[in-house]
């Protein structure tokens, strides 16, 4: 009954609503989906965290940090593995990999089951952020509902894009930045024709969320100081730093993430579970997001004296106690991300940079203000831009961290300062890392798809489509004969020869034996192994295609073999083949359609 009216409803959409029409209108619905996502799940893990700890002991240490985090982690990751029963984790690796492998295809459960495991995750203190979660929730409901009405495969990729952008707009209420991150971050090309999409899903979202949450900024900061123009030389310094944390972040969390992989899952729970618990206990700041510590730190004043309540580094507020205290925050807030996600739960690490960010920008300033021998630099100001350059340096997004922390702040008069951190902290980590810290192992198997057109191209081809596999295959023991009746039935130039294994042995080209396929006196003479030659290469029916490429580009040659891993035979692939199919994406894809 239902499948019976929703395509009638189809019928008369299609009559009566055009294609460009339509198509914005289902952005608007992914917007509003994105912002009332992201209330859910904030509203929720506020409650949680509140619940838990409003009544803790602000003088001492509060030995409930040791149960609530392995508690959360034991929680979401039962319900990812008994309930759920697939990988909700990196969020947005999944919407990377989805476009680039997927044809945009995220599966339904992501709609809502990443707002659960993330809320119980962050809610009872996984050192991890909600963004993640969210961004791969509003790309599921862009996804899922592109192709509930039938959209195509290019605006279902842009409504992908359009659910990333609502969630970011709608958690941070920052529309500018959520486009950009859709841009730098998701890596999609962009044209005229996908910008009125996003604006329309990310306008919607932030709207919604000021209704639902009022005008207020996410963080509070009110600018003391004016910026000046002496203090540019500290911000570039500002700027190396957060590279080089940046850089930290992004290869300690690949290090870890590589154990906890080899490891069983309830290893991972333990491991995970009791590093993180003992990690909160001595350090609390590191309990959840850790958006309070930032509001802390950028409230000015001798504020920042307050991370220390819980601790027990309480008793010792002297100059320094504050530096060693945060120092070790710094360094310690990557473990404990990592045992998060390691040992079973869900969040990303988008909170985590600007909580980082904060307290780099804060030690930079703080400590230099302490040694005496710059002009003053104002706490909250640097906390600021150390937000933006940490979070430019870990997501390879120099845009997307200046305008986010503008928008999030209200800091738009230090939109130099932003720009100049940010730009100066990608710079400094791209001479390290190519990739960001979501792109980084899809880049390193060949699934990720960039702003290189052709090599965008390139990452939706897969082999086993392009294969050619009604060669005639000769074996290296026929005789030139038999080989002659084979090439009299073949209007192909090429043969690939394989043992009784089925294994590639190597490969008879027509235009080398042209001379002696005309001698009958030696049909019984010669023998295919005697003529045959090597293949210039062999490709790897699982090698990315962008490797395939750079193999016939190599060899010069039109023609390849393609082998498993144990060398047999799986048919031939031809440079005419991949260019074919190449346009055809290119088409299908990167083409400016006129309905929209």
């Amino acid at each position: 009954m239902i499948k019976n009216l929703f395509n009638r409803f189809l019928q008369w959409r299609i009559k009566y609503i055009s294609e460009r029409h339509f198509f914005l209108l289902v952005c608007f619905l992914v917007g509003v989906g994105a912002a009332l996502a992201a209330y859910v799940l904030k509203t929720a893990i506020h409650f949680i965290q509140h619940f838990l700890t409003e009544n803790f002991d602000e003088t001492g240490a509060n030995y409930l940090y040791l149960l609530y985090p392995i508690l959360g982690i034991l929680i979401a990751g039962l319900y990812v593995r008994y309930v759920v029963k697939d990988s909700i984790s990196h969020g947005v690796t999944k919407i990377l990999f989805a476009i680039s492998q997927r044809k945009s295809r995220i599966k339904p459960h992501n709609i809502y089951t990443s707002l659960v495991a993330s809320s119980i995750t962050i809610g009872l203190g996984g050192s991890v952020g909600a963004e993640a979660p969210i961004v791969l929730t509003g790309s599921a409901i862009g996804s899922n509902l592109g192709r509930l009405f039938k959209l195509d495969q290019r605006q279902l990729m842009i409504l992908v894009g359009c659910g990333a952008a609502g969630a970011i707009s709608g958690i941070f209420k920052a529309p500018i930045a959520g486009i950009l991150f859709v841009i730098e971050v998701l890596l999609l090309d962009l044209t005229m024709a996908s910008i009125l999409p996003l604006l329309i899903t990310s306008i919607t979202a932030a709207t919604l969320s000021y209704i639902l949450t009022g005008s207020n900024s996410m963080f509070a900061y009110t600018q003391i100081e004016s910026f000046l123009m002496r203090r540019i030389p500290y911000v570039a310094a500002l700027g190396i730093m957060c590279g080089f944390v940046s850089i930290y972040i992004t290869r300690v969390m690949m290090w870890a993430e590589d154990i906890y992989q080899k490891l069983g899952y309830w290893q991972k729970f333990l491991v995970g579970g009791v590093t993180l618990s003992v990690l909160i206990f001595l350090l609390p700041p590191l309990y959840g997001e850790g958006y309070d510590t930032i509001n802390t730190l950028l409230a000015g004043g001798t504020k920042y004296k307050d991370l220390l309540r819980g601790s027990f580094f309480y008793a010792s507020q002297g100059t320094w106690s504050i530096i060693v205290f945060l120092v070790l925050v710094i360094l310690l807030k990557v473990f404990a991300s990592s045992a998060t996600n390691g040992g079973g739960g869900t969040g990303g690490v988008f909170a985590p940079t600007l909580f980082l960010g904060c307290i780099v920008g804060f030690v930079f300033s703080y400590t230099l203000n302490q040694l005496g021998y710059t002009p003053y630099l104002p706490h909250e100001n640097f906390a600021l831009m150390g937000m933006a350059g940490v979070m430019a340096g870990v997501m390879h997004a120099p845009l997307t961290g200046t305008f986010l922390i503008a928008e999030l702040t209200g800091g738009y008069a230090l939109f130099l300062p932003l720009m100049i951190v940010s730009s100066i902290s990608y710079a400094t980590i791209i001479l390290f890392e190519k990739h960001n810290i979501y792109a980084i192992r899809l880049a390193k198997k060949g699934e990720l798809l960039t702003h290189h057109k052709d090599k965008a191209v390139l990452s939706f081809l897969e082999i086993g489509q392009l294969l050619e596999t009604d060669i005639p295959v000769v074996n290296p023991d026929m005789y030139l004969g038999d080989m002659v009746k084979v090439i009299s039935k073949s209007n192909r130039n090429i043969f690939p020869v394989a043992d009784n294994d089925e294994k590639l042995v190597g490969l008879v080209y027509l235009n080398d034996i042209r001379n002696i396929i005309f001698r009958p006196e030696l049909y019984e003479r010669f023998k295919v192994s005697k003529f045959m030659v090597g293949a210039p290469a062999k490709i790897d029916i699982n090698m990315p295609m962008s490797k395939v490429m750079n193999l016939f580009e190599d060899t010069k040659a039109w023609n390849l073999p393609v082998v498993d891993g144990e060398g047999r035979y799986k048919g031939i692939i031809s440079q005419s083949t991949i260019f074919n199919a190449y346009r055809e994406v290119l088409v299908d894809n990167y083409s400016e359609p006129d309905e929209v």
